[in-house]
């Protein structure tokens, strides 16, 4: 009869009571070739997201370049307090928030609208062919983008020319006009980013259990209420980690396109934080001085606004249905 070992004899062999080193030598051990691929993203995060935010000191600074960091005068809070005492916060924040959840509304459901489409295609050429065509504007250039929408929206472009004979809008540069900027950078964001979008939903898909459509052909479901009440649901959880991360974008509004799009004459409606935070970070106009700190501190309350917008929707999305990032 063999003995029976002590409880507490191979207490070491067991992996979940190794010390944290050990486990991480031994992890690396098997599955180097796995952190080797992982080093140059964590290069990456660490170079170009991490270091940089050692700057953010300036936004307590009057800081001059001459002087450095090291340098610099401290000034506290003063920076945040003449934002947020600025004439043209009202108008940032309305602008921000306007193109940020517009975008959120009419963005964000068109990549499951198209998955949905392409998966119910039966021909897997077409498909392809699809998927392929709707991802092409995403790899093209913002700044040709932009051009290409000056050249539609102009006077005699053909978005123009369109409107005009269908609708009998005036004939304008409709980017000269305040009330168009929105829809044409909801539209153009629309265009250039459903495909790639599209592309974790498909993925998502492909993941289904085939048997539950099984089950629901048995019961008698048509292809609608397959769509409703299987394919829909197990898009969820997708759908929610991508509406979080989606909503810690609000205030980080891409000002790449705004800041090639927009005139003096469109700020009403088109001008927004990030493009503001350019301007007064490098004089990006006619009377508007250089000011990096004051930039830095603008740019420091948008990073941390949008931190909170991730972080309570993560909770209340964990508490509605148990999905969150963490």
């Amino acid at each position: 009869m063999s003995a029976i070992p002590h409880p507490g004899r191979n207490k070491a062999a067991v992996p979940h009571k190794m010390s944290l080193g050990k486990r991480i030598r031994r992890d690396f051990q098997k599955h180097w070739t796995l952190y080797l691929l992982f080093l140059p993203v964590l290069a990456y995060f660490l170079i170009f997201k991490y270091a940089p935010m050692a700057g953010l000191a300036i936004s307590f600074q009057n800081y001059k370049a001459a002087k450095g960091i090291q340098g610099s005068q401290w000034v506290g809070f003063m920076h945040f307090r003449n934002f947020f005492n600025d004439p043209y916060l009202p108008r940032l924040l309305r602008n921000t928030v306007t193109i940020a959840l517009s975008t959120l509304i009419f963005s964000f459901p068109m990549p499951i609208l198209l998955a949905l489409l392409i998966n119910e295609l039966r021909s897997k050429a077409l498909s392809r062919t699809v998927q392929t065509i709707s991802y092409i504007p995403h790899f093209i250039s913002t700044v040709v983008v932009c051009g290409i929408i000056r050249g539609l929206v102009d006077r005699t472009g053909g978005v123009t020319m369109l409107l005009h004979a269908l609708f009998g809008m005036p004939v304008t540069n409709m980017l000269y006009e305040p009330s168009y900027f929105v829809p044409i950078y909801i539209v153009s964001d629309i265009w250039s980013n459903i495909g790639w979008n599209s592309i974790v939903y498909l993925s998502a898909l492909t993941a289904i259990d085939q048997e539950l459509y099984e089950a629901a052909r048995v019961d008698g479901a048509n292809k609608w209420h397959q769509i409703i009440h299987v394919t829909i649901p197990c898009l969820v959880p997708t759908i929610i980690i991508m509406f979080i991360l989606k909503v810690g974008k609000v205030f980080d509004v891409g000002y790449e396109k705004v800041m090639l799009l927009y005139t003096p004459l469109t700020y009403e409606t088109a001008d927004v934080i990030n493009t503001y935070v350019y301007r007064r970070g490098f004089g990006g106009g006619a009377g508007e001085t250089v000011n990096l700190s004051y930039s830095t501190a603008v740019g420091f309350f948008n990073s941390v606004v949008c931190f909170m917008l991730v972080y309570f929707t993560n909770k209340l999305t964990q508490k509605m249905g148990g999905n969150s990032l963490w």
